[in-house]
């Protein structure tokens, strides 16, 4: 059985819901992006003056 008229709360539950929801996708994407950038910079150490282009190139 549906609700016939949404009450004021459900509304401002949806929204915080809503918000929450984007601060979690943010944070996720923070985690991810910090994750890459950290494993980019430990293989170009490990690697040094070695360009991206031939670091599976041997001599």
């Amino acid at each position: 059985m549906a609700i016939a008229k949404l009450h004021k709360v459900h509304n401002s539950r949806k929204s915080r819901n809503v918000g929450l929801g984007l601060v979690l996708g943010v944070f996720v994407v923070l985690v991810m992006s910090l994750t890459v950038v950290k494993l980019t910079a430990q293989n170009n150490a490990l690697m040094p003056g070695v360009g991206p282009a031939q670091q599976g190139m041997t001599k």
